[in-house]
């Protein structure tokens, strides 16, 4: 009851904004029926013959001279409309079609333009045989039929599938200050447009666009609604730069600028949530790399502890073991012997505590403490190893970056590090980190002999490998230098909210 009221309105709501006795521009009750059926299941169809029936009740007591053949194929071509429709539309979308991507798009408008056409054919045999419609006007009454019921598709049907899985989500999508600004900017330029005859119409695409970009198929949905309602609603009120045009331009004018409208904006809403997408699973993807990768760092600090931290612990007892059986046996700590095994227990011990450091940096994350507290310690490893001075400042541990971006530009600084030890041939070097207008910013500078950044260097990856890093978390590098004058290598990456 409940489907045929709604039905019995849309209907109401089309012959309200006709033309004449006899043409609409657009046939909401095309889309209506279709999308009930595709998204609650063809078992809903007695909903819409209800809905049908009433409707044609109707225009049998308005027009008593109304042919029942005619209207019983009317209602015949209208019911296979809804069935073929929803059918195909579960076939060439899928069961959960919202229009957000461009072949969802393309198979929606596949199987409205087959069921509309199904309806169209039928009716117009129907009203051609029953004397309704003169045989020569047949081709000219089909198109608009046709016409009106793939518009009112494109109108309804798209509205109710980009609406009907989330509406709480679409709402609260729409309800900002933009997507006020969105709606009433669609709505006064189509206002605009068709109350007055200036050759103006397209001026709302912007307005379009703009809903497609920033809400997808919600906004676009919405904004093509709304543009087809107030360009029929006007010209059904004599008024605009359709209204001085004869009935049946006047008709085809209307319903093209609706296809116009709905297509360019279903199409562009449907590449942008592609991108959109696109992006999440890129980042979820990554998330999950970085997830993946900190859980292999554990497994190989859990082997290496039951496997080779072991095997060293029993190294240093058997050595131990060893020098007290020499003492025992009258052997001398201090001869050749002794010596040996204190080497071995030495050396054996220092790769053990290596060892412990490693399985230790292997458990934890290496930005754990923050990003400039783990270039802190790469400059001071490497200042331990070959006395380069690097001096390192920045803010506190909490950057407004999330844990693989401070990751990956570790990795960049660690790669500029080695750059500066192994070919700079630099004395000093100094590291900044600084947050500033919503960007965050990682120089790495030093006084060494530089060289030609503009030169190729084959076989040398880590320029190569600094570029790709700072391109995966949508950063830029830039990389300052010339013979004899040092180098700057300066990484800028979006700040984030919420990255902890």
């Amino acid at each position: 009851m409940l489907l045929a009221a709604a039905y019995y309105g849309a209907a109401k709501v089309g012959q309200t904004l006709r033309y004449t006795a006899s043409v609409s521009a657009i046939w909401p009750p095309a889309g209506l029926g279709i999308a009930a059926l595709y998204l609650w299941g063809i078992r809903w169809w007695p909903g819409v013959l209800l809905g049908e029936m009433v409707v044609n009740w109707h225009l049998l007591l308005d027009d008593g001279k109304f042919p029942i053949g005619s209207l019983l194929g009317q209602q015949t071509g209208n019911m296979a409309e809804i069935l073929v429709g929803a059918l195909l539309l579960r076939r060439l979308v899928g069961p959960h079609g919202a229009l957000d991507r461009v072949e969802q798009v393309g198979g929606m408008l596949v199987a409205l333009g087959v069921a509309t056409a199904i309806s169209a054919t039928v009716g117009t045999v129907s009203m051609v045989m029953g004397g309704v419609v003169d045989g020569s006007d047949a081709t000219e009454f089909w198109r608009t039929w046709w016409l009106g019921d793939t518009s009112g598709g494109l109108v309804v049907l798209a509205l109710m599938l980009a609406w009907a899985h989330h509406p709480i989500d679409a709402w609260r999508r729409l309800r900002t200050w933009e997507g006020a600004a969105v709606v009433a900017g669609v709505t006064g330029l189509s206002v605009v447009v068709f109350s007055t005859e200036e050759p103006i119409r397209y001026m709302v695409f912007p307005a379009l666009v703009w809903a497609a970009f920033r809400f997808g198929p919600v906004g676009a949905t919405l904004s093509v609604a709304i543009t087809a309602g107030v360009a029929i609603g006007v010209t059904a009120n004599d008024v605009g730069p359709f209204f001085q045009q004869p009935i049946d331009d006047r008709t085809l004018s209307i319903q093209l600028y609706i296809w116009v409208a709905a297509l360019t904006t279903l199409f562009l809403s449907g590449v942008v949530s592609e991108r959109e997408r696109s992006s999440r699973e890129l980042a979820e993807a990554r998330s999950t790399e970085g997830a993946r990768a900190a859980e292999e760092r554990r497994r190989i600090a859990r082997d290496l502890h039951d496997s080779v931290s072991q095997a060293l612990f029993s190294a240093v007892l058997h050595t131990r073991t060893a020098q007290k059986a020499l003492v025992q046996e009258g052997g001398s700590p201090s001869g050749r012997v002794g010596r040996s095994l204190d080497a071995i227990a030495d050396l054996t011990r220092s790769v053990q505590s290596e060892m412990r450091a490693l399985i230790f940096e292997l458990h934890r994350d290496p930005v754990h403490d923050g990003l400039v507290a783990a270039l802190a310690r790469c400059a001071t490893d490497l200042r331990s190893s070959d006395g380069l001075a690097i001096d390192v400042r920045g803010p506190g541990p909490r950057l407004a970056l999330s844990e693989h971006v401070e990751t990956q530009l570790l990795a960049i600084a660690r790669e500029a590090f080695t750059n500066v030890h192994k070919h700079a041939g630099a004395s000093t070097a100094q590291v900044r980190v600084e947050a500033q207008q919503g960007q965050v910013v990682l120089e790495v500078r030093d006084n060494g002999r530089g060289f030609n950044p503009a030169a190729g260097h084959p076989g040398h990856f880590g320029l190569d490998s600094m570029r790709s890093r700072a391109a995966e978390i949508g950063g830029s590098l830039t990389i300052k230098s010339a013979p004899g004058s040092g180098t700057l290598v300066r990484v800028c990456v979006p700040a984030q909210t919420n990255s902890r």
